[in-house]
């Protein structure tokens, strides 16, 4: 009965610790607690898990082109707050507040996507989203 006990102990530890390391992926301590905002056109727009990603040209403040990679959540988690594989479309002229990864990089998140979570400014084409 020992033997046993400790297998199924052994087990458990076992795929606690293989857990762990996906919560953590979840994170934002890579983001900013502040919104910067983004306007530009829409480069490209992918569709899938494990993240919906918007590609976005925009004008830095120097006037030079920053190439903007915008991490949104998983397509269920977006699909409950209205995005649709066609939200975007290359050439769409956008505005989209994000949290900039703290590098400095242009790289943002759309921070949380259930229905209580704070909504994102988002301007697509001239028409308020959400």
């Amino acid at each position: 009965m020992r033997k046993r006990a400790g297998i199924v102990s052994l087990a458990v530890f076992g795929l606690l610790a293989v857990s762990v390391p996906l919560f953590a992926h979840h994170g934002n301590a890579a983001f900013e607690s502040k919104l910067t905002t983004v306007t530009g056109t829409v480069t490209e727009y992918f569709w899938a898990n494990p993240h919906v990603l918007v590609r976005i040209d925009a004008k830095d403040a120097s006037g030079n082109t920053a190439h903007w990679t915008v991490e949104a959540q998983n397509t269920v988690s977006m699909r409950d707050i209205g995005w649709r594989p066609d939200t975007f479309k290359p050439g769409d002229v956008v505005t989209i507040d994000v949290n900039q990864a703290k590098n400095g990089h242009p790289v943002g998140s759309t921070g949380g996507s259930s229905p209580t979570s704070a909504k994102r400014r988002i301007i697509i084409n001239g028409k308020q989203f959400q």
